[in-house]
């Protein structure tokens, strides 16, 4: 097979536009409450109620009319008798009058006449009675009714990550199930005739398939489901069919391998058979710069170098937007933060350089081995350098972009 091997870069900024502008909507689906965890909301979540639903004390300690406190100092202490006691839950029975309160627990509902808290520690306690040094304020101590939220209250918009807070957010308001995007279904097939299965030992020539495994790990890490396909030979008949099964049983599919230029990467040419739109075919960043992808009807067809940092890379920067972008989330991008590089990268490079990083708060630093074929940078580090292309290198103590890997929730906006 001839390969075309005039290739024009973009930049990853304009990739990512490409790809997320290409995103289908994936529809939605209800789930229970236990299983709604790390997906996205697909309505917004509304306050059923306000919350607190009842004026209650957020501390231990007698509730007691304000007015009656006005004048109480040190020299000038007022007494007051209490007349009932109550725990969290419970609701008092009691108008509380002139100089009455009524001892109360942390979370109680204000009983009827009562419009301020003292707490235990501002009281001297005696047989039924307890006395005050300072007047208090009305509402003084007080968790006031819908404070927190309001009944009717858009509290967490639609498309965004459903977290540990959300979750307790829907519990409060009784959503037993809750509306939520479909989750894509993923297809990864690892393309290459030197690919050997993980169980498989060593030959002269092979390698053992880590892409596969890696990118399942990484879907994993999002909550999506996957198919993993037979590794591809370097066929392209047998590849052609491999890649037409997997899209007619998933939402997209990734592909490690085979969009280089070599005699035997026959993905363009697949992509051209399936009269795939491709987005590009080069993007200008280090590594991962021959990451294709294509679009055949409603499925991304993801084309990941084969090598594995370059393979981490491209799936972070263009798959993981897609996919949430799929779902409606609206934060799809990885969340940048700024750090002082600790080492030097003298020399330069035309190309964005993504180089996996350990980001330690105010510091950031290679990982490891940096090649676009490393393994190790890959599982050492937590986050992404970001060395901008052009005629100069960096030196220690240059503030950075730095692109953070693991996150739940990431970033609204692409900020490179």
């Amino acid at each position: 097979m001839k390969v075309d091997k005039a290739r024009s870069p973009v930049s990853v900024a304009e990739a990512v536009f490409r790809v997320v502008e290409k995103a289908c909507f994936t529809g939605k689906e209800s789930v229970t409450l236990a299983e709604s965890y790390g997906r996205i909301l697909a309505e917004p979540l509304t306050a059923a109620h306000d919350v607190p639903h009842f004026t209650r004390s957020p501390y231990d300690g007698f509730a007691i009319r304000s007015a009656d406190s006005a004048g109480a100092s040190g020299q000038q202490r007022i007494s007051f008798t209490v007349v009932d006691h109550i725990g969290a839950g419970e609701v008092s029975a009691v108008k509380i009058g002139a100089f009455q309160a009524v001892r109360l627990m942390t979370g109680a509902a204000l009983p009827e006449g009562a419009d301020a808290v003292v707490m235990f520690e501002q009281a001297v306690e005696g047989d039924g009675t307890f006395t005050i040094r300072k007047a208090f304020e009305p509402l003084e101590n007080l968790s006031l009714q819908g404070e927190d939220m309001k009944a009717g209250e858009t509290v967490i918009p639609s498309g965004s990550y459903i977290n540990p807070g959300t979750v307790a957010l829907l519990a409060t308001f009784g959503y037993s199930s809750v509306q939520v995007a479909k989750r894509p279904v993923v297809g990864i097939l690892s393309t290459g005739t030197e690919l050997l299965d993980v169980a498989s030992p060593l030959e002269p020539g092979k390698i053992r398939n880590s892409n596969g495994p890696m990118i399942a790990a990484q879907l994993a890490r999002m909550g999506i489901p996957y198919k993993i396909y037979d590794s591809a030979a370097d066929r392209l008949e047998e590849s052609l069919l491999t890649v037409q099964k997997a899209l007619s049983e998933t939402d997209c599919l990734i592909t490690t391998g085979g969009v280089s230029v070599g005699d035997y990467d026959y993905l363009p040419e697949i992509y051209k058979r399936l009269q795939a739109d491709v987005l590009f075919n080069k993007v200008a960043m280090r590594p991962g710069s021959v990451t294709t992808v294509a679009v055949a009807g409603d499925s991304y067809l993801f084309g990941l170098s084969g090598n594995p940092s370059a393979c981490f890379t491209g799936f972070e920067l263009f798959v993981r937007p897609a996919l949430l972008k799929m779902m409606g989330a609206e934060k799809i991008y990885l969340p940048r933060t700024a750090a002082v590089l600790a080492e030097d990268f003298a020399k330069a490079n035309p190309f964005t350089r993504f180089i996996r990083a350990v980001h330690n708060r105010t510091t950031v630093r290679p990982a490891g081995f940096n090649k676009s074929n490393a393994v190790s940078s890959i599982a050492k580090g937590n986050s992404l350098l970001v060395l901008p292309g052009g005629t100069r290198g960096f030196t220690a103590g240059d503030k950075v972009d730095v692109l953070l890997l693991g996150v739940e929730e990431g970033s609204e906006e692409w900020v490179l």
